[in-house]
């Protein structure tokens, strides 16, 4: 069985992001929790609440052993880019563009072999 959680439009830019998603994937949940908790990086706080909230939906929709879940998929996907000016030289503007990202994880349950 699987479970997901999905955050959209965080404002963080998705190539930073996915550094953090690259270490917890396919990891044990009690060692990504760990690892996303431990992590300086501003995208760390979001992906660790969706990842949580992944856990929530597994344990609470499906009934699964929270102790052999595992990360399956992670994923972080480009969003909407916020669009602001910035005024420079002779009555002209530059476009600053501010990236967001959605943040996807998918846990389900060890398998065995």
């Amino acid at each position: 069985m699987e479970a997901r959680a999905v955050t959209r439009f965080i404002r963080v830019s998705p190539r930073k992001a996915r550094l953090v998603i690259d270490c917890i994937r396919g990891k044990e949940i009690n060692e990504a929790l760990q690892i996303v908790s431990l992590s300086n990086r501003k995208a760390a706080r979001p992906i660790r609440k969706t990842l949580e909230s992944a856990i929530a939906n597994a344990e609470n929709n499906y009934d699964v052993d929270v102790d052999r879940l595992v990360v399956l998929r992670a994923t972080v996907d480009m969003g909407r880019s916020l669009r602001r000016l910035r005024p420079r030289a002779m009555g002209r503007a530059d476009i600053i563009r501010r990236p967001t990202s959605h943040i996807t994880i998918v846990v389900g349950e060890k398998r065995d072999e």
